[in-house]
């Protein structure tokens, strides 16, 4: 390796050190696992309706509202109406560790009642409410905007990436952004086959990646 790439290679990594926690690529990934996982939950055991993908439930929702079938409708609107409650919540306080916290309690929280019967609508609900607080707080990773709830637009952005001409760290930016996408599938993956085995109780899971993801934040405000 020539000085120059040595150069190169350090004056990049000093970079990437000198955003927050929040904001490393690990986080992005713990927090875009859970949300693969958590849409694969809900749509496997609440009923076919999303926590994550509010795009998917309004279009159930206006697919079966013109179809009549209004009860069917009706699933989706808790997740999204949480969803909004949830995001307004995060912009207010603007506490991303809170926000974990939160998430994680209303995740426990559904873990333990499902089992004995919780409604289905306000488990979804619960978790929309969590998951719209993540999303809102968590929006960086490095220097690239990306969301840990969905892959589309992290997907468009890597593109764009890839075939940037002027950015000199297009490359490390569409490698961050792939690299969410790809921890996103996995914890679907995860979600799915844990949900058909485990039921309530594979919320440990992503339970466990938040405070993963927790525990990195405060670790670095107890430094500072």
């Amino acid at each position: 390796m020539t000085m120059e790439a040595i150069a190169t290679d350090l004056a990049t990594r000093a970079k990437a050190s000198a955003y927050t926690p929040e904001q490393s690529l690990l986080v992005a990934v713990l927090l875009s696992t859970a949300g693969g996982f958590l849409d694969a939950f809900t749509w496997l055991s609440l009923g076919g309706v999303f926590a994550n993908s509010q795009t998917g439930n309004v279009v159930f929702l206006g697919m079966y509202a013109a179809l009549g079938m209004w009860h069917k409708a009706a699933h989706h609107i808790p997740p999204i109406v949480a969803f909004l409650a949830g995001a307004s919540v995060a912009i207010r306080i603007r506490a991303p560790l809170v926000c974990l916290v939160i998430e994680v309690a209303s995740l426990a929280t559904v873990a333990l009642l499902l089992p004995l019967g919780f409604p289905d609508s306000l488990a979804t609900a619960a978790i929309s409410f969590g998951v719209a607080m993540q999303t809102t707080s968590f929006r960086q990773v490095e220097r690239w905007k990306y969301l840990s709830v969905t892959v589309t637009g992290n997907l468009l952005r890597a593109l764009e990436q890839v075939t940037s001409t002027t950015d000199p760290e297009a490359a490390r930016g569409a490698r961050n952004l792939l690299a969410v996408c790809l921890m996103f599938l996995l914890g679907a993956a995860a979600g799915g086959f844990m949900t058909v085995h485990l039921a309530a109780s594979s919320l440990v899971m992503p339970i466990g990646l938040l405070m993963s993801a927790l525990w990195l934040g405060c670790r670095h405000r107890n430094r500072s």
